[in-house]
Protein backbone atom coordinates (compact mmCIF):
# COMPACT_ATOMS: atom_id res chain seq x y z
CA UNK A 1 0.00 0.00 0.00
CA UNK A 2 1.44 3.10 -0.96
CA UNK A 3 0.64 6.19 0.80
CA UNK A 4 2.55 9.49 -0.92
CA UNK A 5 3.29 12.21 1.29
CA UNK A 6 3.82 15.47 0.06
CA UNK A 7 4.75 19.10 1.24
CA UNK A 8 2.91 21.69 -0.19
CA UNK A 9 4.40 25.20 0.11
CA UNK A 10 5.13 27.83 -2.84
CA UNK A 11 5.74 31.08 -4.03
CA UNK A 12 2.75 32.22 -6.52
CA UNK A 13 1.96 33.75 -9.58
CA UNK A 14 -2.11 33.96 -9.96
CA UNK A 15 -2.52 32.69 -13.72
CA UNK A 16 -5.62 33.33 -15.97
CA UNK A 17 -5.56 29.48 -15.92
CA UNK A 18 -5.88 28.79 -12.25
CA UNK A 19 -8.19 31.30 -12.04
CA UNK A 20 -10.97 30.08 -14.57
CA UNK A 21 -10.21 26.77 -13.25
CA UNK A 22 -11.09 28.11 -10.48
CA UNK A 23 -14.24 29.36 -10.93
CA UNK A 24 -15.55 26.34 -12.84
CA UNK A 25 -14.78 24.08 -9.62
CA UNK A 26 -17.34 27.14 -8.21
CA UNK A 27 -19.74 26.29 -10.59
CA UNK A 28 -19.54 22.42 -9.82
CA UNK A 29 -19.51 22.61 -5.84
CA UNK A 30 -22.17 25.40 -5.24
CA UNK A 31 -23.68 21.87 -3.59
CA UNK A 32 -20.85 22.17 -1.28
CA UNK A 33 -19.44 25.77 -1.12
CA UNK A 34 -18.65 27.40 1.91
CA UNK A 35 -19.95 30.89 1.63
CA UNK A 36 -22.82 32.32 2.84
CA UNK A 37 -26.14 31.36 2.67
CA UNK A 38 -25.61 27.51 2.64
CA UNK A 39 -28.22 24.75 3.49
CA UNK A 40 -27.76 22.97 6.68
CA UNK A 41 -27.58 19.96 4.27
CA UNK A 42 -24.79 22.05 2.22
CA UNK A 43 -23.17 22.47 5.28
CA UNK A 44 -22.60 18.87 6.12
CA UNK A 45 -20.55 18.45 2.88
CA UNK A 46 -16.91 19.03 3.05
CA UNK A 47 -15.44 19.96 -0.18
CA UNK A 48 -11.27 18.14 0.18
CA UNK A 49 -8.23 19.09 -2.58
CA UNK A 50 -5.77 16.98 -1.54
CA UNK A 51 -3.41 18.43 -4.53
CA UNK A 52 -4.91 16.31 -7.70
CA UNK A 53 -3.55 18.12 -10.87
CA UNK A 54 -6.10 16.99 -13.48
CA UNK A 55 -9.10 14.28 -13.87
CA UNK A 56 -9.12 11.88 -11.72
CA UNK A 57 -9.15 7.97 -12.63
CA UNK A 58 -11.41 5.57 -10.88
CA UNK A 59 -9.77 3.04 -8.80
CA UNK A 60 -10.40 2.32 -5.20
CA UNK A 61 -7.99 -0.72 -4.99
CA UNK A 62 -6.57 0.59 -1.89
CA UNK A 63 -3.42 -1.93 -2.68
CA UNK A 64 -2.92 0.42 -5.87
CA UNK A 65 -0.17 2.93 -6.23
CA UNK A 66 -2.85 4.92 -8.44
CA UNK A 67 -5.77 5.00 -6.15
CA UNK A 68 -7.65 7.65 -5.61
CA UNK A 69 -9.19 7.05 -2.53
CA UNK A 70 -10.50 4.33 -0.14
CA UNK A 71 -7.77 3.25 2.75
CA UNK A 72 -9.00 4.89 6.17
CA UNK A 73 -12.99 6.08 4.79
CA UNK A 74 -13.70 2.91 3.17
CA UNK A 75 -11.42 0.62 4.08
CA UNK A 76 -10.17 0.37 8.03
CA UNK A 77 -7.13 -0.81 9.02
CA UNK A 78 -7.42 -2.98 12.63
CA UNK A 79 -5.90 -0.08 14.89
CA UNK A 80 -5.41 3.63 14.12
CA UNK A 81 -1.93 4.96 15.67
CA UNK A 82 -1.34 8.87 15.27
CA UNK A 83 1.87 9.38 14.19
CA UNK A 84 1.45 13.32 14.97
CA UNK A 85 2.32 12.45 18.35
CA UNK A 86 5.49 10.41 19.61
CA UNK A 87 3.44 8.57 22.72
CA UNK A 88 0.61 7.96 20.78
CA UNK A 89 -0.93 4.61 21.02
CA UNK A 90 -2.87 2.00 18.54
CA UNK A 91 -6.60 2.89 18.86
CA UNK A 92 -9.35 0.53 18.19
CA UNK A 93 -10.69 0.54 14.72
CA UNK A 94 -11.49 -3.29 13.65
CA UNK A 95 -9.53 -4.45 16.44
CA UNK A 96 -10.25 -3.66 20.20
CA UNK A 97 -7.36 -5.56 21.79
CA UNK A 98 -4.05 -6.68 21.45
CA UNK A 99 -1.10 -8.81 22.87
CA UNK A 100 2.19 -10.00 22.23
CA UNK A 101 3.39 -12.95 23.71
CA UNK A 102 6.56 -13.09 26.02
CA UNK A 103 8.86 -14.13 23.12
CA UNK A 104 7.48 -11.88 20.61
CA UNK A 105 6.34 -14.23 18.18
CA UNK A 106 3.27 -14.09 18.44
CA UNK A 107 0.68 -11.32 18.42
CA UNK A 108 -2.84 -12.08 19.15
CA UNK A 109 -5.68 -9.49 18.49
CA UNK A 110 -9.51 -9.48 19.47
CA UNK A 111 -11.70 -8.29 16.91
CA UNK A 112 -14.94 -6.08 17.05
CA UNK A 113 -18.10 -7.82 16.91
CA UNK A 114 -20.87 -6.97 15.05
CA UNK A 115 -19.09 -5.31 12.54
CA UNK A 116 -20.57 -4.92 8.64
CA UNK A 117 -19.29 -4.95 5.41
CA UNK A 118 -21.33 -2.21 3.26
CA UNK A 119 -22.66 -4.78 0.99
CA UNK A 120 -24.49 -6.21 4.42
CA UNK A 121 -22.15 -8.85 4.65
CA UNK A 122 -20.67 -9.76 8.02
CA UNK A 123 -17.24 -8.87 8.85
CA UNK A 124 -15.08 -12.18 10.01
CA UNK A 125 -11.39 -13.32 11.14
CA UNK A 126 -11.85 -15.02 7.75
CA UNK A 127 -11.13 -11.10 6.02
CA UNK A 128 -8.51 -10.65 8.10
CA UNK A 129 -6.66 -13.46 7.53
CA UNK A 130 -7.38 -13.15 3.65
CA UNK A 131 -6.11 -9.32 3.29
CA UNK A 132 -2.87 -10.61 4.79
CA UNK A 133 -1.90 -14.08 2.66
CA UNK A 134 -3.35 -11.83 0.12
CA UNK A 135 -0.16 -9.57 0.96
CA UNK A 136 2.05 -12.62 1.07
CA UNK A 137 0.79 -13.90 -2.26
CA UNK A 138 1.63 -10.54 -3.73
CA UNK A 139 5.32 -9.39 -2.70
CA UNK A 140 4.65 -6.02 -4.73
CA UNK A 141 1.68 -5.21 -2.33
CA UNK A 142 3.49 -5.95 0.34
CA UNK A 143 5.16 -3.41 1.21
CA UNK A 144 5.04 -4.17 5.38
CA UNK A 145 7.19 -6.73 4.51
CA UNK A 146 4.73 -9.36 6.58
CA UNK A 147 6.21 -12.44 6.90
CA UNK A 148 4.39 -14.01 9.48
CA UNK A 149 1.25 -16.36 9.30
CA UNK A 150 -2.11 -15.68 10.10
CA UNK A 151 -4.36 -17.93 12.39
CA UNK A 152 -8.29 -17.80 12.96
CA UNK A 153 -8.66 -18.79 16.38
CA UNK A 154 -12.49 -18.30 15.99
CA UNK A 155 -14.60 -15.33 14.38
CA UNK A 156 -13.41 -12.37 16.42
CA UNK A 157 -9.89 -13.72 17.40
CA UNK A 158 -6.73 -14.03 15.38
CA UNK A 159 -3.26 -14.45 15.88
CA UNK A 160 -0.16 -13.66 13.71
CA UNK A 161 2.84 -15.52 14.59
CA UNK A 162 6.53 -15.44 13.05
CA UNK A 163 9.46 -17.72 14.03
CA UNK A 164 11.53 -15.37 15.19
CA UNK A 165 10.70 -12.07 17.49
CA UNK A 166 8.61 -9.27 15.30
CA UNK A 167 8.03 -6.64 17.97
CA UNK A 168 9.14 -3.79 15.53
CA UNK A 169 6.49 -4.98 12.80
CA UNK A 170 3.68 -4.93 14.94
CA UNK A 171 2.74 -1.35 14.52
CA UNK A 172 2.58 -2.09 10.28
CA UNK A 173 0.49 -4.77 11.26
CA UNK A 174 -2.55 -3.57 13.75
CA UNK A 175 -2.55 -0.11 11.64
CA UNK A 176 -0.97 0.26 8.09
CA UNK A 177 -2.99 -2.85 6.89
CA UNK A 178 -6.28 -2.60 5.54
CA UNK A 179 -8.70 -5.01 5.58
CA UNK A 180 -10.54 -6.35 2.28
CA UNK A 181 -13.99 -8.72 2.16
CA UNK A 182 -12.95 -12.13 1.48
CA UNK A 183 -15.93 -13.03 -0.57
CA UNK A 184 -15.09 -10.12 -2.97
CA UNK A 185 -11.41 -10.27 -3.05
CA UNK A 186 -11.07 -13.09 -4.04
CA UNK A 187 -12.45 -12.43 -7.14
CA UNK A 188 -9.78 -9.53 -7.74
CA UNK A 189 -6.44 -9.55 -8.82
CA UNK A 190 -5.11 -6.91 -6.08
CA UNK A 191 -2.03 -6.09 -8.56
CA UNK A 192 -4.04 -5.02 -11.84
CA UNK A 193 -7.51 -4.13 -11.26
CA UNK A 194 -9.20 -0.95 -10.37
CA UNK A 195 -12.15 -0.83 -8.34
CA UNK A 196 -14.98 0.97 -9.40
CA UNK A 197 -17.37 0.09 -6.18
CA UNK A 198 -15.72 -0.16 -3.17
CA UNK A 199 -16.83 -2.55 -0.04
CA UNK A 200 -15.37 -1.72 2.87
CA UNK A 201 -16.37 -1.58 6.76
CA UNK A 202 -15.17 2.29 7.10
CA UNK A 203 -17.35 5.51 7.73
CA UNK A 204 -17.37 6.09 4.37
CA UNK A 205 -18.83 4.91 1.09
CA UNK A 206 -18.79 5.74 -2.60
CA UNK A 207 -21.50 8.13 -3.56
CA UNK A 208 -20.81 9.16 -6.95
CA UNK A 209 -17.70 9.38 -9.51
CA UNK A 210 -16.89 12.07 -12.07
CA UNK A 211 -13.31 12.51 -13.31
CA UNK A 212 -13.50 16.24 -11.73
CA UNK A 213 -15.02 15.36 -8.56
CA UNK A 214 -16.11 12.50 -6.91
CA UNK A 215 -17.84 12.14 -3.73
CA UNK A 216 -18.03 9.92 -0.68
CA UNK A 217 -21.20 9.88 1.91
CA UNK A 218 -21.87 8.84 5.62
CA UNK A 219 -22.42 5.18 5.84
CA UNK A 220 -25.76 4.72 7.44
CA UNK A 221 -24.66 1.25 9.72
CA UNK A 222 -20.66 2.36 10.46
CA UNK A 223 -20.29 0.56 13.25
CA UNK A 224 -18.97 4.03 15.29
CA UNK A 225 -21.90 5.53 14.42
CA UNK A 226 -22.73 7.62 11.28
CA UNK A 227 -20.51 10.48 11.15
CA UNK A 228 -21.34 13.86 11.36
CA UNK A 229 -20.09 15.21 7.69
CA UNK A 230 -22.70 13.78 5.90
CA UNK A 231 -20.14 13.89 2.68
CA UNK A 232 -17.07 14.27 1.43
CA UNK A 233 -15.96 15.46 -1.80
CA UNK A 234 -12.89 15.25 -3.65
CA UNK A 235 -12.08 18.07 -5.86
CA UNK A 236 -9.47 17.78 -8.96
CA UNK A 237 -8.06 21.38 -9.52
CA UNK A 238 -5.18 22.44 -12.14
CA UNK A 239 -2.54 22.57 -9.21
CA UNK A 240 -1.53 24.22 -6.25
CA UNK A 241 -2.34 27.78 -7.40
CA UNK A 242 -6.09 26.88 -8.35
CA UNK A 243 -6.24 25.59 -5.08
CA UNK A 244 -5.15 28.66 -3.16
CA UNK A 245 -7.77 30.79 -5.35
CA UNK A 246 -10.19 28.30 -4.01
CA UNK A 247 -9.16 28.80 -0.62
CA UNK A 248 -9.50 32.81 -1.41
CA UNK A 249 -12.93 32.52 -2.90
CA UNK A 250 -14.25 29.58 -0.05
CA UNK A 251 -14.88 27.03 -2.19
CA UNK A 252 -13.25 24.34 -0.12
CA UNK A 253 -12.94 23.10 3.08
CA UNK A 254 -9.63 21.62 3.72
CA UNK A 255 -6.11 21.44 1.24
CA UNK A 256 -2.64 20.42 2.69
CA UNK A 257 -0.79 22.93 0.47
CA UNK A 258 0.35 26.42 -0.10
CA UNK A 259 -1.64 29.49 -0.05
CA UNK A 260 -0.03 33.19 -0.64
CA UNK A 261 1.59 34.25 2.47
CA UNK A 262 0.99 31.21 4.19
CA UNK A 263 1.97 32.84 7.33
CA UNK A 264 -1.04 34.43 7.92
CA UNK A 265 -3.84 32.44 6.91
CA UNK A 266 -5.84 33.85 9.61
CA UNK A 267 -5.66 37.28 8.87
CA UNK A 268 -6.03 36.87 5.41
CA UNK A 269 -8.84 34.55 5.38
CA UNK A 270 -10.29 34.71 8.52
CA UNK A 271 -12.34 31.65 8.00
CA UNK A 272 -9.90 29.36 7.72
CA UNK A 273 -6.43 28.45 10.04
CA UNK A 274 -3.58 26.44 9.44
CA UNK A 275 -1.32 23.59 11.16
CA UNK A 276 1.70 22.86 10.00
CA UNK A 277 3.70 19.54 11.47
CA UNK A 278 7.23 18.60 10.19
CA UNK A 279 7.03 15.54 8.98
CA UNK A 280 7.69 14.48 5.08
CA UNK A 281 11.49 14.19 4.69
CA UNK A 282 11.45 15.84 0.44
CA UNK A 283 13.78 14.10 -1.70
CA UNK A 284 14.97 13.91 -5.14
CA UNK A 285 14.35 10.11 -5.30
CA UNK A 286 16.95 8.22 -7.72
CA UNK A 287 16.15 5.09 -10.26
CA UNK A 288 19.36 3.74 -8.96
CA UNK A 289 20.05 0.10 -9.28
CA UNK A 290 21.65 -0.73 -12.50
CA UNK A 291 21.34 -4.89 -11.92
CA UNK A 292 17.00 -4.14 -12.07
CA UNK A 293 16.88 -2.27 -14.87
CA UNK A 294 17.64 1.84 -14.24
CA UNK A 295 19.81 3.56 -16.60
CA UNK A 296 21.63 7.37 -16.45
CA UNK A 297 23.95 9.46 -14.84
CA UNK A 298 21.81 9.39 -11.42
CA UNK A 299 23.12 5.44 -11.06
CA UNK A 300 26.34 7.07 -10.15
CA UNK A 301 26.33 7.44 -6.24
CA UNK A 302 28.99 10.48 -7.12
CA UNK A 303 26.14 12.20 -9.04
CA UNK A 304 23.87 11.66 -6.29
CA UNK A 305 26.40 12.88 -3.42
CA UNK A 306 27.28 15.90 -5.50
CA UNK A 307 24.12 17.06 -6.16
CA UNK A 308 23.30 16.81 -2.73
CA UNK A 309 26.44 19.06 -1.78
CA UNK A 310 25.14 21.15 -4.34
CA UNK A 311 21.58 22.49 -2.80
CA UNK A 312 21.72 25.37 -0.70
CA UNK A 313 18.85 24.65 1.76
CA UNK A 314 18.07 28.37 3.00
CA UNK A 315 17.59 29.71 -0.51
CA UNK A 316 15.46 26.64 -1.71
CA UNK A 317 13.11 26.86 1.69
CA UNK A 318 12.74 30.76 1.46
CA UNK A 319 12.34 30.66 -2.64
CA UNK A 320 10.18 27.47 -2.72
CA UNK A 321 8.54 26.51 0.78
CA UNK A 322 8.08 30.38 2.28
CA UNK A 323 10.26 28.74 5.12
CA UNK A 324 7.50 26.54 6.32
CA UNK A 325 10.76 23.60 5.95
CA UNK A 326 13.08 22.47 8.25
CA UNK A 327 16.21 20.31 8.17
CA UNK A 328 16.49 16.82 7.23
CA UNK A 329 19.05 14.03 7.90
CA UNK A 330 21.11 12.19 5.47
CA UNK A 331 20.28 9.26 8.04
CA UNK A 332 16.60 10.18 7.48
CA UNK A 333 16.07 10.00 10.86
CA UNK A 334 13.32 12.73 11.84
CA UNK A 335 15.39 15.85 13.39
CA UNK A 336 12.79 16.61 15.87
CA UNK A 337 11.58 13.48 16.89
CA UNK A 338 14.13 11.11 16.26
CA UNK A 339 17.75 12.88 16.59
CA UNK A 340 18.82 9.98 19.36
CA UNK A 341 19.04 7.73 16.30
CA UNK A 342 20.95 9.61 14.38
CA UNK A 343 24.45 7.51 13.97
CA UNK A 344 27.76 9.80 15.66
CA UNK A 345 29.14 8.55 12.14
CA UNK A 346 27.33 10.79 10.26
CA UNK A 347 28.44 13.75 9.96
CA UNK A 348 27.47 16.46 9.12
CA UNK A 349 23.99 15.05 11.08
CA UNK A 350 22.24 16.92 9.20
CA UNK A 351 22.00 18.43 5.90
CA UNK A 352 24.27 21.55 4.69
CA UNK A 353 22.48 24.28 4.86
CA UNK A 354 24.39 25.77 2.05
CA UNK A 355 25.67 24.79 -0.80
CA UNK A 356 29.39 23.48 -1.33
CA UNK A 357 29.67 23.59 -5.46
CA UNK A 358 34.04 22.51 -4.65
CA UNK A 359 32.89 19.44 -3.06
CA UNK A 360 30.43 18.64 -5.35
CA UNK A 361 32.83 18.72 -8.21
CA UNK A 362 35.55 17.22 -6.46
CA UNK A 363 32.83 13.96 -5.71
CA UNK A 364 32.33 14.34 -9.49
CA UNK A 365 36.33 14.30 -10.37
CA UNK A 366 36.79 11.77 -8.37
CA UNK A 367 34.54 9.41 -9.98
CA UNK A 368 36.11 10.18 -13.37
CA UNK A 369 33.36 13.15 -14.59
CA UNK A 370 35.22 15.91 -16.09
CA UNK A 371 33.55 19.44 -16.77
CA UNK A 372 33.21 20.26 -20.23
CA UNK A 373 33.82 23.75 -21.99
CA UNK A 374 30.40 24.66 -21.22
CA UNK A 375 30.69 24.16 -17.77
CA UNK A 376 28.39 21.24 -17.06
CA UNK A 377 30.36 17.70 -16.51
CA UNK A 378 30.43 14.79 -19.06
CA UNK A 379 31.67 11.03 -18.60
CA UNK A 380 32.08 9.02 -21.70
CA UNK A 381 30.29 11.26 -24.23
CA UNK A 382 27.75 11.24 -21.93
CA UNK A 383 26.52 14.88 -20.41
CA UNK A 384 25.81 15.29 -16.79
CA UNK A 385 21.93 16.04 -17.94
CA UNK A 386 19.54 14.61 -15.10
CA UNK A 387 15.69 14.85 -15.59
CA UNK A 388 13.52 15.51 -12.15
CA UNK A 389 9.83 13.61 -12.68
CA UNK A 390 7.37 16.56 -11.24
CA UNK A 391 3.73 16.79 -11.30
CA UNK A 392 1.76 19.36 -13.33
CA UNK A 393 0.64 21.94 -10.98
CA UNK A 394 2.50 20.88 -8.02
CA UNK A 395 3.85 24.77 -8.19
CA UNK A 396 6.17 24.18 -4.89
CA UNK A 397 7.76 20.99 -6.52
CA UNK A 398 8.04 22.93 -9.58
CA UNK A 399 9.34 25.96 -8.15
CA UNK A 400 11.68 23.75 -5.55
CA UNK A 401 13.63 22.01 -8.94
CA UNK A 402 13.68 25.01 -10.49
CA UNK A 403 15.68 26.51 -7.97
CA UNK A 404 18.05 23.43 -7.34
CA UNK A 405 18.72 23.84 -11.16
CA UNK A 406 20.25 27.20 -10.99
CA UNK A 407 22.17 26.07 -7.55
CA UNK A 408 23.77 22.85 -9.69
CA UNK A 409 24.76 24.71 -12.44
CA UNK A 410 27.76 26.17 -10.10
CA UNK A 411 28.60 22.63 -9.57
CA UNK A 412 28.24 21.70 -13.22
CA UNK A 413 25.00 19.52 -12.94
CA UNK A 414 22.50 20.01 -15.66
CA UNK A 415 19.27 19.81 -13.72
CA UNK A 416 15.99 19.68 -15.96
CA UNK A 417 12.03 19.39 -15.17
CA UNK A 418 9.61 16.82 -16.83
CA UNK A 419 6.54 17.72 -15.63
CA UNK A 420 3.25 15.18 -16.37
CA UNK A 421 -0.25 14.53 -15.08
CA UNK A 422 -0.32 12.65 -11.65
CA UNK A 423 -1.49 9.35 -13.16
CA UNK A 424 1.54 9.27 -15.45
CA UNK A 425 4.08 10.73 -12.79
CA UNK A 426 3.04 8.10 -10.80
CA UNK A 427 3.17 5.22 -13.56
CA UNK A 428 6.69 6.39 -14.49
CA UNK A 429 7.90 6.56 -10.21
CA UNK A 430 6.39 2.93 -9.58
CA UNK A 431 7.67 0.97 -12.86
CA UNK A 432 11.46 2.84 -12.86
CA UNK A 433 11.13 4.79 -15.90
CA UNK A 434 12.98 8.10 -14.38
CA UNK A 435 15.95 9.45 -13.23
CA UNK A 436 14.73 11.32 -10.75
CA UNK A 437 11.65 12.10 -9.10
CA UNK A 438 10.65 14.28 -6.30
CA UNK A 439 8.32 13.44 -3.68
CA UNK A 440 8.35 12.94 -0.13
CA UNK A 441 9.14 9.44 2.04
CA UNK A 442 6.41 9.34 4.26
CA UNK A 443 6.72 8.09 8.40
CA UNK A 444 5.71 5.26 9.55
CA UNK A 445 2.99 4.41 12.35
CA UNK A 446 5.54 4.65 15.20
CA UNK A 447 7.85 7.43 15.85
CA UNK A 448 10.66 5.29 14.82
CA UNK A 449 12.96 5.33 12.14
CA UNK A 450 12.97 1.62 11.36
CA UNK A 451 9.78 2.47 9.36
CA UNK A 452 11.55 4.71 6.86
CA UNK A 453 14.03 2.50 6.07
CA UNK A 454 11.85 -0.84 5.89
CA UNK A 455 9.71 1.03 3.41
CA UNK A 456 11.90 3.17 1.42
CA UNK A 457 15.40 0.91 1.49
CA UNK A 458 14.16 -3.09 2.09
CA UNK A 459 15.11 -4.67 -1.37
CA UNK A 460 11.72 -6.67 -0.78
CA UNK A 461 9.75 -3.89 -1.51
CA UNK A 462 11.32 -3.82 -4.72
CA UNK A 463 10.89 -4.98 -8.64
CA UNK A 464 12.79 -4.81 -11.83
CA UNK A 465 12.62 -1.48 -14.03
CA UNK A 466 9.41 -2.20 -15.75
CA UNK A 467 7.40 -3.98 -13.00
CA UNK A 468 5.39 -1.83 -10.18
CA UNK A 469 7.29 -1.96 -6.92
CA UNK A 470 6.20 -1.54 -3.81
CA UNK A 471 7.66 1.76 -1.52
CA UNK A 472 10.81 1.41 -2.52
CA UNK A 473 11.02 2.91 -6.18
CA UNK A 474 14.39 3.88 -5.88
CA UNK A 475 14.88 -0.02 -5.92
CA UNK A 476 17.61 -0.12 -3.85
CA UNK A 477 19.45 -3.13 -2.81
CA UNK A 478 21.84 -4.01 -0.37
CA UNK A 479 22.17 -6.84 1.52
CA UNK A 480 23.92 -5.01 4.69
CA UNK A 481 20.42 -3.16 4.98
CA UNK A 482 18.50 -6.23 4.42
CA UNK A 483 20.09 -7.49 7.38
CA UNK A 484 20.12 -5.37 9.24
CA UNK A 485 16.62 -4.50 8.56
CA UNK A 486 15.87 -8.61 9.49
CA UNK A 487 17.79 -8.39 12.82
CA UNK A 488 15.76 -4.91 14.12
CA UNK A 489 12.47 -6.73 13.35
CA UNK A 490 13.18 -8.95 16.11
CA UNK A 491 14.54 -7.08 18.69
CA UNK A 492 12.19 -5.20 21.16
CA UNK A 493 11.95 -1.45 21.27
CA UNK A 494 13.06 -0.79 24.09
CA UNK A 495 16.51 -2.47 23.37
CA UNK A 496 17.85 0.82 22.35
CA UNK A 497 21.74 0.10 22.19
CA UNK A 498 21.26 -2.98 20.22
CA UNK A 499 18.91 -1.49 17.98
CA UNK A 500 21.39 1.42 17.06
CA UNK A 501 23.83 -0.77 16.45
CA UNK A 502 21.95 -1.75 13.59
CA UNK A 503 20.89 1.79 12.81
CA UNK A 504 24.30 2.62 12.53
CA UNK A 505 25.14 -0.16 9.64
CA UNK A 506 21.86 1.16 7.89
CA UNK A 507 22.69 4.66 8.17
CA UNK A 508 26.15 4.33 6.89
CA UNK A 509 25.09 2.42 4.52
CA UNK A 510 22.40 4.49 2.98
CA UNK A 511 24.67 7.60 3.28
CA UNK A 512 27.25 6.10 1.53
CA UNK A 513 24.48 5.08 -1.65
CA UNK A 514 22.38 7.83 -1.03
CA UNK A 515 19.72 6.48 -3.51
CA UNK A 516 17.29 9.02 -2.41
CA UNK A 517 18.86 12.76 -1.97
CA UNK A 518 17.72 14.19 0.47
CA UNK A 519 16.62 17.74 0.14
CA UNK A 520 14.63 19.40 3.22
CA UNK A 521 12.09 18.17 5.60
CA UNK A 522 8.75 19.90 4.88
CA UNK A 523 6.73 21.95 6.92
CA UNK A 524 3.23 19.80 5.86
CA UNK A 525 0.49 22.70 6.16
CA UNK A 526 -3.19 21.78 6.04
CA UNK A 527 -5.72 25.15 6.22
CA UNK A 528 -9.15 24.37 6.89
CA UNK A 529 -12.51 25.86 7.37
CA UNK A 530 -13.05 26.38 11.12
CA UNK A 531 -16.17 28.50 10.20
CA UNK A 532 -17.89 25.62 8.80
CA UNK A 533 -16.54 23.17 10.85
CA UNK A 534 -15.21 22.44 14.00
CA UNK A 535 -13.27 20.21 16.15
CA UNK A 536 -9.83 20.00 13.66
CA UNK A 537 -6.74 18.90 14.96
CA UNK A 538 -5.38 22.05 17.07
CA UNK A 539 -1.86 22.54 18.73
CA UNK A 540 -3.40 21.28 22.34
CA UNK A 541 -5.53 18.66 20.32
CA UNK A 542 -3.43 16.73 17.80
CA UNK A 543 -5.40 13.50 17.71
CA UNK A 544 -4.01 12.97 14.46
CA UNK A 545 -1.59 13.74 11.20
CA UNK A 546 -3.21 16.86 9.64
CA UNK A 547 -2.86 16.21 5.82
CA UNK A 548 -5.62 15.67 4.01
CA UNK A 549 -4.02 13.39 1.50
CA UNK A 550 -2.36 11.04 4.11
CA UNK A 551 -5.93 8.70 3.88
CA UNK A 552 -5.52 6.88 7.38
CA UNK A 553 -5.08 10.30 9.53
CA UNK A 554 -8.07 12.21 7.26
CA UNK A 555 -10.96 9.55 8.22
CA UNK A 556 -9.86 10.13 11.63
CA UNK A 557 -10.74 13.60 11.16
CA UNK A 558 -13.39 13.28 9.04
CA UNK A 559 -15.12 11.01 11.76
CA UNK A 560 -14.49 13.73 14.63
CA UNK A 561 -15.99 17.10 12.70
CA UNK A 562 -19.32 18.83 13.43
CA UNK A 563 -20.80 20.92 10.89
CA UNK A 564 -20.33 24.43 12.98
CA UNK A 565 -22.99 26.06 14.79
CA UNK A 566 -24.84 29.23 13.87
Amino acid sequence: MLLTSRNRAVSFRRSTLALAVGATALGLLLSGCSGGGNSAANDSTLIAYTGQAGDYQINFNPFSPSQVAGPGAIFEPLFYQNKASADAKPEPLLGTEFAWNAAGTQLSVTLREGVKWSDGEAFTADDVAFTFNLLKQHPALNSLGFKGTVNVVDQNHITFVWDTPAFVTGPDILTQAVIVPEHIWSKINPETDVVEKPVGTGAYQLADFKPQAFTLKANPTYWGGEPAVKNVRYIALSGNTAGADAIASGTIDWQTGPVPDIQNVSKNFPKYEKQTVAQSQQVLAACANVQLGCSGPQTDPAVRKALYLAIDRTQLNKLAYEDTASPISPSFALTDTQSEWISTAVKPAVAPETADASSAQKTLESAGWAKGSDGIYAKDGRKLTLTVEVVTGWTDYITAIQTISEQAKAAGIDVQASQSSWNEWTDKRTKGKFQLAIDSLYQGPAADPYYVYNYFFSSATSAPVGQSAGTNYSRYSNPTVDAALETVKNLPFDNKAERQQQFDVIQSAIVEDMPYIPVVTGGTTSIWNKAKFSGWPSEDNMYAFPAVWSRLDAAQVFKSLKPAEG
